[in-house]
């Protein structure tokens, strides 16, 4: 099975919400499962963004899903869409770089950010979302504070990831599952970064 089959098999099986099979025909049509999920530190390779979700939904699931007290749905949505603000966001490029041993220059493949809607990290995948379909509080919260003490809102001293952290645990399950898939799982995985 491919990570696209993967995605979408996961997708289908676990959300049912009204508005989901429209919000897949749309991930369908972007550059989802192409796109990088960094311009240089994890993933940032062909299906970069695909490895990254899945990798974070499988950390959630192993490590915090309880199936007698959680929902699976919840669960799912916001793993795997968490990062979705990240399509149509990305461009491949490639820039010169002086090879080390050789001496010769060289042209390497390198992302650069074309963020054609700059609306934040967290808070572009909520809107991007419930354009199809409704969130519950605690799935918008988790995803709009999935970035924690990364988020611009945080570095400029804004306390509110703290609130959201303090009032929706799924918060925190999430956020600890993004840095275990991308500092853990996807160390080395950048193909512009080696």
């Amino acid at each position: 099975m491919t990570l696209k089959e993967e995605f979408i098999n996961t997708f289908n099986q676990n959300i049912k919400r009204e508005g989901s099979k429209k919000l897949l025909e749309w991930i369908i049509s972007t550059d989802f499962f192409t796109a990088p999920a960094s311009t240089k530190y994890h993933c940032a390779c062909e299906e970069g963004l695909l490895k990254h979700s899945l990798n974070v939904y499988k950390v959630l699931i192993e490590k915090y899903y309880d199936p007698k007290e959680d929902n699976l749905e919840s669960f799912t949505i916001v793993s795997l869409l968490h990062d979705i603000c990240k399509v149509h966001y990305y461009k491949s490029s490639k820039k010169n770089v002086k090879n080390e041993h050789t001496g010769v220059w060289e042209q390497v493949p390198f992302y650069l950010i074309e963020d054609a809607f700059p609306y934040g990290h967290g808070e572009k995948s909520v809107f991007l979302i419930e354009r199809f379909m409704r969130l519950k509080t605690q799935e918008a919260m988790a995803i709009r504070w999935h970035m924690g003490g990364f988020d611009e809102c945080v570095k400029g001293g804004s306390f509110s990831v703290s609130l959201a952290f303090d009032k929706f645990p799924l918060s925190v399950k999430l956020h600890i599952s993004d840095l275990e898939a991308t500092f853990l799982h996807e160390k080395g995985t950048s193909a512009v970064n080696k």
